[in-house]
């Protein structure tokens, strides 16, 4: 959707329900990378990789994602790159971190 010029839903609250996607999509997509990586890590060393490293591991990667996303967008006619875009989508990878987390600690 990065690469769509301009992206508005007419809704009434649209830049409210934008940025809320933003924080639910970097949410699942922090979610699916340690999923991802967890799985391979296993395939490869058959046994998990360290919790800790991994959500670091995760919790970099999403966030040079995100970075990439909106250097991306200043390339595309009527968008702009934002660091207060990367900031938001930040909330949705901590979330996923600490839900991770959480999730491992109380297994």
């Amino acid at each position: 959707m990065s690469s769509i010029p301009r992206l508005e839903s007419g809704l009434e609250h649209d830049f409210l329900l934008r940025k809320l996607a933003h924080i639910f999509e970097y949410f699942v997509f922090t979610w699916l990378l340690y999923s991802a990586f967890s799985n391979h890590y296993i395939k490869t060393n058959k046994k998990h990789p360290p919790h800790r490293q991994a959500l670091i591991f995760v919790l970099l990667l999403a966030v040079f994602y995100a970075v990439s996303d909106e250097l991306h967008q200043t390339f595309v006619f009527g968008r702009s790159g934002n660091l207060r875009d990367v900031a938001i989508d930040f909330v949705g990878i901590l979330a996923a971190i600490v839900f991770l987390y959480w999730r491992r600690v109380f297994r």
